[in-house]
């Protein structure tokens, strides 16, 4: 297996990034919904142990977000949530690339060898 502590981190980012992608399309799917509580996707502090001890590898979690709740017992923040995505978005796209530079390089010792 070639697969390095950075390649096994950006992999475990970017499952990360994705599921926190489709949470936060629920969430905006849900912004009427009365008694509808947002979710949240942490993973960045157990990867960042986990690269620490030298795996990379981390699975993201999912809880209900601690934001206050409207009348209707709703707290999706649409506006919230549209800045999450944004960053969501940016981060996995730098993290695609940086996956692929990975693979890249691998590749071209692959060659030369």
């Amino acid at each position: 297996m070639l697969e390095s502590v950075t390649s096994a981190a950006l992999a475990s980012a970017m499952d990360g990034l994705a599921l926190r992608q489709r949470t936060i399309a629920n969430n905006i799917a849900n912004v009427n919904t009365p008694n509808y509580q947002a979710k949240r996707v942490a993973f960045e502090d157990a990867l960042a142990a986990s690269v620490r001890a030298g795996d990379g590898r981390a699975q993201a979690t999912t809880a209900a977000s601690l934001e206050p709740t409207e009348l209707n017992g709703n707290n999706v923040n649409l506006d919230t949530e549209t800045l999450s995505n944004i960053d969501t978005v940016l981060r996995f796209q730098f993290a695609s690339r940086a996956l692929g530079h990975e693979f890249t390089a691998i590749r071209s010792a692959m060659r030369t060898n």
